[in-house]
């Protein structure tokens, strides 16, 4: 069986569609991930996820680490199992989450102590336990543990928490190779890092090709900065990482990030934002997004996306949706959901198609101008 292997089988510009193969199945790129927080896409059952188009779906290490506890998950069957998902999991590292939810109380070269959000207990997580956690869960994809800082932080904090994931890179290495059992059977990514300095980034990029991953990940962005800041990072740093390996833009994002992402040469993104504003009464249209609160669409008897073809929009209305979601039911966020998943996947699958038959800049450009021109309609 295949422990892990990715073939660009088509470019067009910088822009590249390829297959990811692992043990549980493969993964078209360019991919969206459903993120999974805590064992669940939120409103909707696993075998609804797939049927969406996902081939693979991003679990947090930080929340599963804090609850039920990994060393649980791991009593259970590990991740697959305790979720019913078969299919590839990606589990990101935690650090995020220790950074932006947690109470810190310090930042060494040995880890992160920290402060839990959920009960106020006290927590160590190091390079050792991010890749220990992600072990017992069982992940496809590990991820190195890194430090993250926003772009605002002064140069020498940006500078001194790019070494530190280095450092962390290599532990995060060294452990999961340690674990041999388990490393025959997943990968491990990288993660450059550097904020929107581009030589920070290469600094970053060669040391991890140095060490040497499965895959590489550009982190750090969508942390603030704005989209023409993270596109002008995004005119570099992709290139600084390894051409022959899969490439992960962490935490993004919108969809007009992705299409401009993929123009840039990404190959994986994940992001809350088709879940959580599906529970919040946002919609994702080829016209840009609604919101189905609003009172114009308490008598509209066509679908959220004339476009779409998911069983939200070939089965139920706009009025009812706004009833749903105006009335708080349930069904309307596992609606919503659903609808905004099943377009972000046919986005990458359109990306996909366009790659591959050599008309990339062409779709992309039209469903730029369309998305955008009605999300300033809204």
């Amino acid at each position: 069986m295949t422990r892990f292997n990715f073939t660009i089988q088509a470019t067009d510009g910088a822009a590249r569609s390829g297959l990811l193969s692992m043990q549980r199945g493969e993964i078209r790129t360019p991919a969206f991930m459903p993120v999974g927080t805590a064992a669940t896409v939120k409103a909707m059952k696993p075998e609804n996820v797939r049927a969406t188009g996902a081939d693979i779906i991003l679990g947090n290490t930080y929340h599963l680490m804090l609850r039920p506890g990994a060393e649980r998950v791991a009593k259970l069957g590990g991740l697959h199992n305790f979720m019913n998902w078969g299919r590839p999991i990606l589990t990101d590292s935690g650090g995020y989450q220790v950074m932006s939810l947690s109470e810190l109380t310090k930042v060494t070269d040995q880890g992160v102590a920290f402060r839990s959000h959920l009960d106020g207990s006290k927590h160590m997580i190091s390079p050792e336990r991010s890749i220990e956690v992600q072990r017992l869960l069982g992940s496809d994809i590990v991820m190195q543990f890194d430090e993250l800082v926003r772009p605002n932080v002064a140069p020498k904090k940006q500078h001194e928490a790019m070494d530190r994931s280095i450092r962390w890179a290599r532990r995060s290495r060294d452990e999961f190779d340690r674990g041999a059992e388990h490393a025959e059977r997943a990968a491990i990514f990288g993660i450059q890092q550097g904020v929107l300095d581009e030589s920070l980034r290469k600094t970053s990029a060669d040391a991890l090709i140095d060490i040497g991953f499965d895959g590489y990940a550009v982190g750090g962005l969508a942390v603030g900065e704005g989209q023409e800041a993270m596109l002008g990072c995004l005119d570099f740093a992709p290139g600084q990482l390894p051409a022959d390996k899969p490439r992960y833009l962490m935490g993004v994002g919108k969809p007009d990030d992705i299409v401009e992402a993929v123009r840039r040469g990404i190959d994986m993104f994940d992001c809350v934002l088709p879940t959580r504003s599906g529970r919040t009464g946002q919609a994702f249209t080829a016209d840009g997004p609604i919101n189905i609160r609003n009172a114009r669409f308490a008598e509209d008897q066509e679908p959220l996306d004339t476009d779409c073809p998911c069983q939200t929009c070939t089965t139920y209305s706009r009025a009812y949706v706004h009833h749903l979601v105006r009335s708080g039911e349930i069904l309307g966020a596992m609606l919503m959901t659903e609808h905004n998943l099943s377009f972000y996947q046919g986005m990458m699958q359109g990306l996909r198609n366009a790659i591959r038959e050599g008309r990339f800049a062409l779709h992309a450009g039209a469903f730029l101008e369309r998305y955008r021109r009605g999300r300033k309609a809204a």
